[in-house]
């Protein structure tokens, strides 16, 4: 940061708790670094290292998950002068959220409201904070959904969160924090739900708005390739606590704490494979290798499960009577085999059908039409009965967002 530039954002001996069973529990504990006007400060560190709580702070948001901030201050520049979020009343955080400050959240289902249309969620935060008519904030929130490469803009905004894909949620999210050209945007792991494509897309996006606009970026991930793109500054953050602070240059040249240079030591180079090394090189001797056998004639060769043909569609309702007018097609005709111990990775831009496909094979959402054979038997054929004790302890699934897989009111 340049010596004769006032920081936006000042963070000093920050330490948050939170509530315990045994007594309060440190989220944060003596942070301090600081952000200025154009420049992007990549916090960076493992699950739980307290990114999250930092960043959750700035936004006076950690006092809605049981957090409070004990000690130290958030200087944030106003209006020509430095006040002190941590001490702001709530009306004045009510006007800095959304407008000065933007935040893209991590979990885009618990960022959006599931009983507002997307339209309702993007024209609102325009209309409170910039006073735009009704029909200029949706021409922006068109905009803004054309700016994050989301396909028939018009439609998606009549439709809510649960009818979108999870990458365009996250996008719809991104959209929002930019709503209002905040001067500090805060992006939670933006790109997580995003595939390369897309990402990188959204990186040059965030990028470019900071250069035009001055906008400072607060930045938290775990992508290492990210930072080296986007970080002007790394702040390292570890069990809640700073433990190196420095130019991205330098971090990465010559990081000084033992935990940053396991974290870089963790990045996967190209070429290799953790936790394998590279195979011998087999030699061959004439032109025969007797040490490869061909596959027995009496093996078991059938595939654990088959994909044929598989398709599913939803059908998108309107009319005063919600009657079926069209339908979304999102898995079209789709084939692929997978044998005993192998892994098949289904790979594609965002919206383009990955997780129907995988809901659709263990009928989370019904097919519209094809097979699904495991272990011959044809999954979309069973009973509901046969499914639950046939397939679902045979066929688990990691699903895309922990908070809509888990229960809030039931321990873990």
């Amino acid at each position: 940061m340049p010596v004769d530039q006032t920081p936006l954002v000042r963070i000093e001996n920050l330490r948050v708790e939170f509530r315990g069973d045994d007594g309060p529990i440190v989220g944060v504990e003596d942070v301090s670094f600081s952000i200025a006007p154009g420049e992007t400060v990549c916090v960076v560190g493992e699950s739980g290292s307290g990114k999250s709580v930092t960043s959750l702070s700035l936004m006076r948001l950690v006092e809605f998950g049981g957090g409070r901030i004990t000690a130290g201050s958030l200087g944030f520049s106003l209006n020509g002068s430095q006040i002190d979020l941590a001490r702001a009343e709530s009306g004045t955080m009510q006007t800095i959220r959304g407008d000065e400050i933007g935040m893209i959240f991590q979990e885009p289902m618990t960022s959006l409201n599931p009983v507002f249309s997307i339209e309702r969620q993007m024209t609102d935060g325009l209309r409170i904070h910039r006073g735009l008519s009704r029909s200029a904030a949706r021409a922006r929130a068109l905009e803004l959904l054309r700016q994050v490469r989301i396909p028939e803009p018009e439609r998606r905004l009549k439709q809510y969160p649960h009818e979108l894909s999870g990458g365009m949620r996250q996008r719809v999210v991104i959209a929002m924090a930019m709503a209002c050209e905040p001067r500090l945007l805060i992006a939670d792991e933006p790109t997580t739900a995003l595939d390369v494509t897309i990402q990188a897309e959204i990186l040059a996006l965030i990028d470019r708005l900071k250069r035009d606009t001055g906008m400072a970026v607060l930045f938290i991930t775990h992508d290492m390739a990210v930072v080296a793109q986007m970080a002007d500054r790394v702040v390292v953050m570890y069990r809640g606590k700073l433990v190196e602070e420095g130019p991205v240059e330098r971090i990465f040249a010559d990081p000084q704490e033992d935990y940053t240079r396991k974290l870089l030591a963790a990045v996967p180079r190209l070429g290799e494979m953790r936790g394998k090394s590279a195979p011998e090189p087999m030699r061959l001797v004439g032109e025969r290798v007797p040490t490869v056998a061909a596959v027995p004639t009496d093996a078991d060769v059938k595939p654990l499960l088959q994909v044929k043909n598989l398709t599913t569609r939803y059908p998108v309702k309107g009319g005063l009577f919600r009657r079926t007018i069209a339908n979304v097609h999102a898995v079209e005709d789709v084939s692929f085999d997978i044998p005993r111990g192998q892994t098949l990775a289904l790979v594609g831009e965002s919206g383009c059908g990955k997780s129907s496909c995988g809901r659709s094979i263990l009928r989370l959402s019904e097919a519209t039409s094809g097979q699904v054979l495991l272990d011959q038997t044809d999954i979309l054929s069973l009973s509901s009965r046969d499914l639950r004790r046939r397939v679902w302890h045979d066929v688990q699934m990691v699903f895309q967002d922990p908070f809509a897989s888990l229960n809030p009111h039931m321990r873990l």
